[in-house]
This record gives C-alpha cells, structure tokens and sequence, in this order.
C-alpha cells in the first residue's frame, strides 16, 4: 500500500524538488527504506547506515510523533501522510 511522504525544503533537492513522494510500506520502517531505496542520496540524510533514524529527524504518522506510538514498527495505512522534520536547535 502506497503512503504519502511530504519531504521537508531542505531534503527536497534529493527527490527531483518534488514536497511529497509516494511510498510503498505497511510500517514506518518499511516506508523509509522504501524512501532511500528509491532515493538513495537520502540515506545519509535520514537514517545512520545501521538503518536507525538519525538523532536529529523527527518522523511523524499523521499528526502522531511516532517516538510515542511504535517507533519505526509503527503501521501505517492507505490514506496516512508520513511527515519527515529535521530537528531544529538554536535561538539566543
């Protein structure tokens, strides 16, 4: 089943500049590897090369960060939008 991905600015160099991609996967994890096997410049970008997400990416299944639901064991369903947020830091 097929999901929508909507890639933040920064990563969308890395997709063609498209804002959403479309993803095969019943889970989160599977969405992501779906996502860098289709677009392999964003491995580095998203996940660490042990396939974890990095530290600094945030993933979310609708509105629901899925560090609290099952992380990237999350399902996912027809009709979910799987958003990816790097994280941001900074200010004075």
């Amino acid at each position: 089943m097929s999901v929508e991905v909507r890639i933040p600015t920064m990563l969308r160099s890395h997709v063609a500049g498209a804002a959403t991609v479309a993803v095969d996967g019943s889970t989160i994890r599977e969405v992501v590897e779906g996502l860098v096997r289709t677009y392999p410049s964003l491995a580095g970008q998203i996940v660490t090369p042990d396939g974890a997400l990095h530290k600094f990416v945030n993933v979310y299944l609708n509105d629901d960060d899925i560090r609290y639901l099952d992380k990237l064991e999350t399902k996912v369903g027809e009709g979910d939008t799987v958003s990816i947020l790097p994280a941001v830091a900074g200010g004075a």
